[in-house]
């Protein structure tokens, strides 16, 4: 098995997802969380290629990209799917998740107060409107009893799973209302809190705001 080493600040933020991965497939890794003046001092030294978090290191070799990240894991632990259409699948969901991120997140950036107010009326409406395209996305899949992709836990679901989490419960093991008017996502987003090692994780992370 090879050594792992996940670099991020002292929060969920974009590492989280990767950090569900290896705790769900209960695969060792290095929780590596950073003051600001030790990532300062790992960027000047030239180990992060893109001069941002998260990176993983594997055995010397450093990968920077959250998403490139959590795919990598997810087929080193045995939570991606096993065809190339599946993967596909799933890369479909998580790409969404970004597109979704990109409108809650883009107000808490602008310093602009007349544009910042803009942003969040549109992150407000799109909310129900992408919630929607994933509750479809997971009922043409086995009537949206199960999963996303097939009939397992892959990252597509805990990458949904976290984004929700992250947005509307501030990381707390709850049922955001955003859920109420879609019965199958809650039923999901349940399903995947209840994995035993998820659960676990959320109950002992140290706490943070993001």
């Amino acid at each position: 098995m090879p050594n792992y080493k996940l670099y991020y600040y002292n929060m969920r933020g974009r590492a989280e997802p990767t950090r569900l991965l290896f705790k769900v497939a209960e695969v060792d890794f290095e929780d590596k969380r950073l003051a600001f003046e030790e990532w300062a001092e790992m960027k000047s030294a030239g180990k992060a290629p893109f001069d941002q978090l998260p990176l993983l290191e594997v055995d010397g070799k450093m990968l920077a990209q959250s998403i490139a990240i959590a795919r990598f894991v997810a087929n080193e632990v045995g939570l991606a799917p096993s065809s190339s259409l599946q993967k596909a699948q799933a890369d479909m969901i998580c790409d969404g998740c970004m597109d979704f991120a990109t409108k809650l997140f883009s107000p808490a950036i602008e310093k602009d107060e007349a544009r910042k107010a803009q942003l969040e009326e549109e992150a407000k409406a799109a909310t129900p409107v992408y919630l929607k395209y994933f509750e479809d996305i997971l009922r043409s899949n086995n009537g949206g009893k199960g999963f996303f992709v097939g009939d397992k836990l892959t990252y597509a679901d805990i990458n949904l799973f976290n984004l929700i989490n992250h947005a509307f419960a501030e990381g707390k093991p709850v049922l955001p209302d955003e859920l109420n008017s879609f019965p199958l996502l809650a039923e999901h987003y349940k399903r995947v809190m209840d994995v035993p090692n998820i659960k676990k994780w959320m109950e002992e992370r140290p706490l943070s705001d993001m």
